[in-house]
């Protein structure tokens, strides 16, 4: 029924009967066992095809419907390496793909996937977000001369709180320098400067671009350099490390439990 519906590709999560191989076999259709779930899912949803878990119809027969199957411009079986695998190529309901990598080791193919992955999360929070903010540390050193320069409009002791916090934002700009082994006083001091300097002379409002480069050590326009950030991402992590401050903040006593003192033995025991 399944070959009758005009299906020459078939994909199961359990075995085949090798009588049922034979039908496969004379209709020159390619049938792949042992498929997991989860790929079975993908390529279910790429193809615009129904996963069947049954060929049981209402009426207590079987049957098959035509339009559970999907579409794809080509099927192949090729070699990598030492492995063969199979493309599913050209699917017809969405622009999906798989990256395959390869590596030396384990440890460099992990490390791989997970830049991959970073990556892709980010393109990911850009398009809901649909903003962007210069990286390089750019929005902390902002942040921090703005909220320094609004500290000193206050007369209360308000002004050490929001002292700290801009202090506290230097924190990332800081580690990135550290991280890239270069001068993380003289690098901050510069962003320091520079995003002062666009604060307070609309003459040098340029400056609110910049950034650092790490590569070279030194401070750049991260916007021309086309570094950037999803906004929601940015936002979001200043507003879990305030929340996480602020309950740190709220716990006034701290009760501890000591261990019960072991009672002495004679010297018998």
């Amino acid at each position: 029924m399944v070959l009758k519906a005009g299906a020459n590709v078939i994909l199961t999560t359990k075995g085949i009967d090798d009588a049922a191989l034979k039908y496969f076999v004379d209709a020159g259709a390619i049938a792949v066992r042992r498929v997991k779930k989860d790929d079975l899912r993908r390529i279910a949803k790429a193809t615009g095809a129904t996963m069947c878990l049954t060929l049981a119809n209402m009426e207590g027969d079987e049957s098959f419907d035509a339009s559970m199957l999907g579409s794809a411009d080509e099927v192949v079986e090729e070699r990598v390496g030492d492995n063969e695998l199979i493309f599913v190529k050209g699917c017809k309901t969405s622009k999906s793909c798989s990256l395959l990598l390869r590596g030396p080791s384990d440890q460099m193919l992990d490390e791989s996937e997970r830049s991959i992955h970073d990556a892709l999360c980010i393109v990911k929070r850009v398009l809901e977000s649909n903003e962007v903010v210069v990286g390089g540390g750019a929005v902390e050193a902002a942040l921090s001369i703005y909220l320094e320069n609004f500290a000193n409009t206050l007369g209360s002791r308000e002004q050490l709180a929001i002292a700290e916090f801009a202090e506290a934002l230097l924190v990332i700009p800081k580690t990135l320098a550290v991280n890239a082994a270069c001068d993380a006083t003289d690098l901050v001091a510069r962003l320091r400067a520079d995003h002062n300097a666009a604060q307070t002379d609309p003459k040098q409002a340029h400056l609110r671009w910049s950034g650092l480069d790490l590569t070279n050590g030194k401070i750049r326009n991260n916007q021309a350099a086309g570094v950037t950030e999803p906004a929601m991402s940015k936002l979001k992590g200043i507003q879990f490390a305030t929340e996480a401050a602020i309950t740190v903040l709220r716990i006034d006593d701290l009760i501890t439990l000591e261990k019960p003192e072991q009672e002495g033995h004679g010297d018998g025991c």
